[in-house]
This record gives structure tokens, C-alpha cells and sequence, in this order.
């Protein structure tokens, strides 16, 4: 897994990255309203928030280029229907959207960059979240890295064989991908033989148990304080 960037980033070692999951959580969650329910002044409360997540990242030590270019992954989508918000008259609307969209992509894209995800469905399991929607979240982020390690097992095959790009058009194209739906079916398959060799529990473990400690508490705090007096703030000057 030590290819996909996202899993390298939350294995650091900043203070962020050593604040209990659930405070992250909680954060997050406060961070979303107060921004979701902006409407006065968005563009500056935007630019505030932007330096506020731009900071935070740069304090856990995740790269800022990095984390602004895959936030804008949502932008294809936003545009569209901020696009159409335009083109109906309300330009403002259109604009709030982008915005809003773009913000919580990348306050979402900072704690999942700071948590590893087991440590991270661990504590929405333990704040009440369904266990059989964090099982399914478990499996599925799983088996990306087993179909992503068998596509590039594919394609180094493929390369020492002189296969390039443009050999075999779509045919061949649809056959790779039907030999890596065979081939990860029968990984999964393995692995799912070996978990009930092991009589699998049902529930991941974690190596070590999560404790909300005082410098959780105070992170909370600041975390929830900080969005709410900056809108505050702008929305007062406005």
C-alpha cells in the first residue's frame, strides 16, 4: 500500500496525526455546517477558510500542492451545476457552490490524509456509526489495493512482453480487463478462505485502543471555535 499516496500521508508523525479520530471527527463535522450555512461575504469567509485548512495542512506536514490538486476532484462536478445555477439566473448560487464543494473536499481530504482508515472507522464505530457500513468502507478500501496491485502486476507483464499502448486497440484492452477481474476475484477468494481458516471475528482489531485525552479535548475546542469566530468575524465586517 505504500503506493497510494493518501495512505503515505496518514502515516505521519505531526501532532495532527496524533489527535484522537473522533475529535477529528467532531471538527470536521463542525466545520461543514458553519460552512454549509454561510451565505454573506462566501467569497472572503472562502479565502479565510482556504488559509485556515492551507495552515493546518502545512502544521501536519502533508504537502499543499498535493492535497490542492486532488481536492479539486470534485470541481468537474460542482461546475456543472454551478454552471447551471449561472445560466438560471443566479450567479451568486452558482459561485457558493464551487466554493462550498471545493472547501469540504479539502477538509475532508485533510483528515483522512492525517488518520489511517482503520484508525478512522474505529472511531466513528466507537461514537455510534453502523458496524456494517464501516465493515463494507473496511473491505472496499481493501480490495482497491488488491485490484491496483494486480493491474500493475498486468501491466509490468505486459511491457516486458513489448506490449505498448496502441497494440490491440479496444479488444485487447477489454481482455486485460477481463483477466484483472478474474485474477482479483480469485485473490479475494484466497482471502476469504484464509479469513474463515482464522475465524474471522467479523470487526478489524486495531494495535493499539484510542484514548480522548486533554490535548484531544483542547484540539476539539480550538478546531470548533476557530470556523465559527472567522465567519463571525467576516460576516460582522460585511
Amino acid at each position: 500500500m505504500h503506493h497510494v499516496v493518501l495512505e503515505r500521508w496518514s502515516r505521519g508523525a505531526s501532532p495532527l496525526h496524533r489527535r484522537d479520530p473522533r475529535a477529528k471527527f467532531a471538527a470536521l463535522l463542525v466545520f461543514l455546517v458553519v460552512l454549509a450555512t454561510a451565505h454573506r461575504a462566501l467569497p472572503l469567509l472562502a479565502g479565510a477558510f482556504l488559509l485556515l485548512l492551507g495552515g493546518t495542512l502545512v502544521w501536519a506536514r502533508v504537502p499543499l500542492a498535493g492535497a490542492f490538486r486532488r481536492a479539486a476532484l470534485v470541481l468537474p462536478f460542482t461546475l456543472l451545476a454551478g454552471a447551471v445555477c449561472w445560466l438560471g439566473g443566479d450567479p451568486a448560487r452558482g459561485v457558493g457552490l464551487v466554493l462550498k464543494s471545493y472547501l469540504s473536499a479539502l477538509a475532508v481530504l485533510t483528515v483522512v490524509s492525517t488518520t489511517p482508515l482503520p484508525l478512522l472507522l474505529r472511531g466513528l464505530e466507537l461514537v455510534g456509526a453502523p458496524r456494517f457500513l464501516l465493515m463494507v468502507a473496511q473491505f472496499l478500501y481493501r480490495y482497491l489495493f488488491v485490484i491496483s496491485e494486480e493491474a500493475q502486476h498486468m501491466r509490468s507483464a505486459a511491457a516486458s512482453r513489448g506490449f505498448g499502448r496502441r497494440s490491440g486497440g479496444f479488444r485487447a484492452a477489454a481482455g486485460a480487463l477481463a483477466v484483472l477481474f478474474a485474477r482479483s476475484y480469485a485473490r479475494a477468494a484466497d482471502i476469504h478462505r484464509a479469513m474463515l481458516a482464522r475465524a474471522f471475528p467479523g470487526r478489524f482489531h486495531t494495535l493499539g485502543t484510542l484514548r480522548f485525552r486533554v490535548a484531544d479535548a483542547a484540539f476539539l475546542a480550538l478546531a470548533a471555535l476557530a470556523p465559527a469566530l472567522i465567519r463571525a468575524a467576516i460576516e460582522r465586517l460585511a
